[in-house]
């Protein structure tokens, strides 16, 4: 079982899949009234509701906001009901990202752009633990994953569909922007210390690139894939016009 500790990735759970949570801890020395929300969402959904002394939710976590709930992790689903379910997809791959931060902040701007799903590798990746759903501050929830055993056969998979592929990476032929988002698309974001691997790097139909304009030659990943994903829901909200 998981253990998701802040207050927000809390609420977005009980609204979106109150099934996967089987208890709940409060603090019983903070107000009810800041968990009023919590406490009527759960009562509806038959969700066990604890009070327990502070020192209590210390021993479940250090970095809880008076709230821990104890949840079932969250199912994984397969590459090609992620494909079938839309007709322009619009995917991310991710080659290495092992840090849970980054993970959830990326699911969080995924879901925010309109992502249709994620592609983790089975291994060197962060699983989907609590620290990922509270970095993405209950986007999990909303965001559909799957996890494939070979990245670059999964690529080859999506290339036979249709979509294109898009590397992101220092150094690229291009720009970020310079491509047809309003195509069917993938982009594929490395690892921050190593990229993209190369039979990995590859497999992209092109690889692109953020300028940069200061000392440092790189973006943190999370930061790099807003832009890209941004860019996407730029062009395809500019092409509905």
């Amino acid at each position: 079982m998981e253990k998701v500790v802040r207050l927000q990735a809390v609420r977005e759970i009980l609204r979106s899949s109150p099934q996967k949570i089987n208890k709940i801890f409060l603090a019983r020395e903070i107000s009810k009234g800041r968990f009023k929300e919590i406490i009527d969402l759960s009562r509806k959904a038959n969700i066990p509701v604890v009070l327990v002394p502070r020192q209590k939710l210390n021993q479940l976590s250090q970095h809880h906001q008076g709230i821990v709930a104890i949840i079932s992790p969250k199912e994984f689903v397969s590459l090609e009901s992620i494909l079938e379910a839309t007709s322009k997809p619009f995917l991310v791959f991710l080659d290495g990202i092992e840090d849970p931060q980054n993970l959830g902040a990326i699911i969080r701007s995924a879901e925010a752009a309109g992502v249709d799903g994620l592609i983790l590798p089975e291994r060197h990746s962060a699983g989907l633990t609590s620290a990922v759903y509270e970095a993405s501050a209950g986007a999990l929830e909303y965001t559909k994953i799957a996890r494939v055993k070979n990245l670059s056969r999964a690529i080859e998979e999506v290339k036979s569909r249709g979509l294109w592929v898009i590397g992101a990476e220092a150094g690229g032929e291009g720009l970020w922007f310079e491509f047809d988002y309003t195509v069917p698309v993938a982009i594929v974001f490395g690892s921050e210390g190593r990229g993209l691997r190369p039979l990995v790097r590859q497999h992209c139909d092109r690889i692109l690139s953020i300028p940069m304009a200061g000392r440092l030659n790189s973006l943190n990943v999370a930061a790099a894939a807003s832009i890209f994903l941004f860019e996407v829901l730029r062009q395809r909200r500019l092409t509905k016009k």
